[in-house]
Parts: structure tokens; sequence; C-alpha cells
């Protein structure tokens, strides 16, 4: 029975986490992976998600230290865990996929490519939308950031990035890039939920950790792309051509590793799919049928 409602639910792993996920199409249907980013969660996907489910079997899960999704106390909040952590998700599903394609955005890129280098058999084709794997995606945005790393996570240096953590910083990351025509398509509730799950105790601290481990995904960008170039993996860069975090020569530079990658720019900032979600949805569904999908 083909699903077209969203269903919203909850897996508890064998590891402790306790994932909420978003669910819909057929479950015979070749399997979409929605990865979210930061601050936000699946429901970023909402609008997104109707447009795939009468072709896809989609799958939204929320990351650790986003949404809806709890972990036990003592989880330690990295890239690779997370990626640990949505790995067993996928693996202890009802239905566990066979195999599936990635939808990555920001934080949702080095948690798809930590699986493609764990299973490359499984992953059928990557659709990134705003999801980095070259030091050129990397816009001035990260500089603050990179003095993080250098500082090796001082305190003076995150004080630095804490504002970004307020609401004003989340509202930025919707609004900076879109066009006016477009603003309208912003829902309230989109900031304000991220806003919201983000001021529950200690996360903000977990945020600047977070923070300082994504040097571990720049140190991972040449292993990523040895793996474009050798799988030659369908991949659309579909991305919002006026992002400042993650910038437009970041979706140019696939095509060094990926000659055959499909490049969209669209007249979108950062939170591309809450303002161009049928766009984005049209374009991944001809992607995925021109490569058997």
């Amino acid at each position: 029975m083909t699903i077209l409602t969203t269903l919203t639910q909850y897996l508890a792993l064998s590891t402790g986490e306790n994932i909420f996920y978003r669910e819909a199409g057929a479950p015979t249907s070749p399997t979409i992976l929605l990865l979210h980013g930061f601050p936000s969660s699946s429901h970023q996907y909402r609008k997104l998600i109707p447009v795939l489910a009468p072709h896809y079997h989609v799958l939204s899960p929320d990351l650790p230290a986003y949404g809806f999704t709890t972990v036990p106390e003592n989880y330690t909040y990295t890239f690779d865990n997370i990626a640990d952590t949505i790995d067993t998700f996928l693996a202890e599903l009802p239905n566990s996929p066979k195999n599936y394609s990635i939808y990555v955005f920001d934080y949702g890129a080095p948690t798809g490519f930590r699986l493609a280098l764990k299973h490359p058999e499984k992953v059928q084709a990557i659709v990134s939308q705003n999801g980095n794997a070259y030091t050129e995606g990397l816009g001035a945005f990260w500089d603050p950031i990179k003095a993080i790393w250098a500082s090796n996570n001082s305190a003076s240096a995150r004080d630095v990035i804490r504002p970004f953590l307020e609401l004003n910083g989340t509202k930025s990351q919707y609004f900076n890039g879109t066009p006016t025509s477009h603003i309208s398509s912003i829902a309230p509730e989109s900031y304000t939920l991220d806003q919201a799950l983000m001021d529950r105790p200690g996360n903000k601290e977990t945020q600047l950790d977070l923070l300082y481990d994504y040097r571990t995904n720049v140190d991972l960008y040449p292993r990523w792309q040895e793996w474009f170039r050798k799988s030659q993996i369908p991949l659309l860069a579909i991305w919002g051509g006026n992002d400042a975090i993650f910038v437009k020569e970041g979706a140019e530079a696939f095509k060094r590793d990926l000659p055959k990658a499909e490049v969209r720019l669209l007249d979108a900032g950062h939170f591309a799919v809450e303002t161009n979600a049928y766009e984005i949805g049209k374009a991944m569904v001809s992607f995925l049928g021109r490569n058997g999908i």
C-alpha cells in the first residue's frame, strides 16, 4: 500500500537511541533517505516528502541533537557517532532498505557520505542540496568556526560563535540569500521550532561541540572525493546559489571528480528546500528516473 500521508514514528535502537523519523510512500518502491542539517530536523522536508512519495519510499530521521530524537546521557556528539547511529537506524528498521539514494543537506552531508564510505554497495545515487564535500564550498561564514578548530576548542573562540545560536542567527539561515519574491514561502514555524529545540538545556554546548568536530569532515573530504572518482555515483547538486554558508563553488566542484554530475543553481539561499521544495522534488524524480531508480 502506498502511504501518501507522511507518518511520524519512533524507533528504539538496540544501542539506546530513540530515533524519530518521517516515512511516506510504498515500502516496495526505491528508498530515498533525506538527511537534514543544522539546526533543523526532518520537519524541514515536510514540503518535499509529498512530491517524492508517489514515486519513492521516503525516510527522514531526526539526527541526534536535533528534532525529537533522544539519546542516552553518555552519548558523545560527533559526526562519526551520528553516522553510526543512522546506520543502526537503517539496519534495525522493520523493513530495512537493501539500498537507497541519499539527499544530503548541510550536516546531512557528512552523515550521508560516511554511510557511503561504509556501505558503498547500498548507495544508489546522491542528491546534494548545499551538502558540501570540497573546501571551495566553505564560505567566509566558516572563518570564526575555523578559529575554534585552530584554538583547539578554546572557550573564547566558542564564545564568538554563541550569538549565531540565538534566534536571529537561526532566522538568518532561512532569510539570507532568499529572493524577496520567495520570502512568503518561509514558514515561521520552521525557524521557531528549530530555535525552541536548540534552546533545550545543554544543547547549545552540544552544537558548539559539533561545530568543533566539523573539522573531521574537512579532513575526510579527500576520502569522499576519492570515492566519487572510483564509484562515479550518479549525483545531482541542486544548490541554493545565494547561500553564504556553503557557497556555489562547492556545487561546481563535484564535476571535478564526477564529470557526469548534474549541477543546478537555484535563486535561493541556504534552506532552498523551504522555498523551492516542489522544484527540487520534481528535479529529483527526473534525475533518479534517468538513472534507472
